[in-house]
């Protein structure tokens, strides 16, 4: 049987052509005047998940 792709974490994560998972921060919607400029530019970055996530979601996204 085919295995199939977990499309809502697909949309959520790139996979970099070097094999890293990166995501987007959370919380970049509204809300954001209380946070701190600090905050604010860490937010504008993608964060590089760990080796455990990494592993787990490479499963859940054949293919990569």
């Amino acid at each position: 049987m085919k295995l199939k792709t977990h499309k809502a974490l697909s949309k959520r994560i790139k996979i970099t052509p070097t094999g890293k998972v990166l995501k987007r921060h959370s919380g970049q919607d509204h809300f954001n005047s209380r946070d701190s400029g600090k905050i604010t530019r860490k937010k504008r970055r993608d964060t590089e998940l760990s080796g455990a996530y990494t592993r787990a979601i490479k499963t859940l996204i054949p293919g990569t």
